[in-house]
């Protein structure tokens, strides 16, 4: 019988309700509880769970799902690390991942846990394609197009410039790997509106991109959770060129994105328990370790 790992899930927005619903799913997991900044009238559905607002409050944790915006993922998953204790995260922030992994790596090895970075759909699923379409053709050109749908990360983004009451990131593919973001704001009362946008266009999250900022009366009448990725790559395997891949999907964003999460939490507690303590991206850990269930079975099945 599988072993049943015990996950508590840290934050309680868009990913954290999918989190709650993937591990109720799943076969080998059961929630620990649900760590807020609020614990007072906690949302009907987490009546059966124990709602704290430390982890340190919560008994026998394997892992924790850190599901807050990434900008706070380090300072969360430090202090849990510290106390022995798994953590993953879908931090999304590309050219600062490699960083993360690097520091949060020191404290994992000095707590005796695994801690996974980055392990949503892009950053995550997708850079595990990008990097078996690389092994079939070392030699070329990937092309990762986003969307068109809402980007959680760049909403935050845009939802933590001051005088902005609330806002939606919009990513539409432009083709070659290139996007446009199209970000519409809600503001608060007296905000000026050409500042703001100015902040918007200038935060890393949207700097290197054709950014397009409009106020809107309300942004919640315009949410779609959906999303999509169309990931190309042509190169050589070999001497043999022309070698063309193509993957594609298209995706409710926070329940992927949950359901990463926890198949990750599984691996990162199968590294712990075979005392490879550390910090991982998705692209390091053997896809087996993600799945539920017998290896011998899963071999049988997929191979």
């Amino acid at each position: 019988m599988n072993k049943i790992f015990r996950a508590a899930v840290v934050g309680y927005g868009n990913i954290g309700r999918y989190v709650v619903e993937a591990l109720e799913e799943a076969q080998d997991f059961e929630v620990a509880g649900v760590v807020r900044r609020s614990i007072t009238n906690p949302p009907a559905e987490l009546a059966r769970y124990a709602v704290v607002d430390d982890i340190s409050k919560l008994d026998a944790v394997d892992v924790a799902i850190v599901c807050s915006p990434s900008r706070s993922v380090e300072e969360t998953a430090t202090k849990i690390l510290a106390k022995g204790i798994c953590t993953v995260d879908s931090f999304d922030i590309h050219s600062e991942i490699a960083g993360l992994r690097a520091r949060l790596s020191e404290v994992a090895l000095a707590g005796g846990a695994v801690a996974v970075v980055s392990a949503g759909w892009d950053p995550g699923s997708d850079s595990v394609v990008r990097a078996l379409l690389e092994a079939c053709a070392p030699n070329g050109l990937t092309h990762t197009n986003f969307g068109p749908g809402m980007s959680m990360g760049h909403s935050v983004a845009a939802r933590a410039v001051a005088g902005v009451r609330d806002a939606l990131s919009m990513t539409i593919p432009v083709g070659g790997g290139i996007h446009r973001r199209e970000v519409f704001i809600e503001l608060e009362p007296g905000a000026d509106f050409t500042t703001i946008a100015a902040a918007v266009k200038a935060d890393p999250y949207f700097s290197k991109d054709d950014t397009h900022v409009e106020q809107v009366d309300d942004v919640k009448a315009l949410v779609d959770m959906h999303h999509g990725v169309h990931i190309e790559r042509e190169g050589t395997s070999g001497r043999t060129a022309e070698q063309r891949f193509e993957f594609s999907m298209r995706i409710h964003n926070p329940a992927l994105t949950a359901q990463i999460l926890v198949s990750t939490a599984r691996g990162a507690v199968r590294l712990q328990a075979r005392k490879l303590c550390g910090a991982y991206t998705m692209i390091e850990i053997p896809p087996i370790d993600l799945l539920p269930g017998d290896r011998d079975e899963i071999i049988r099945r997929l191979v």
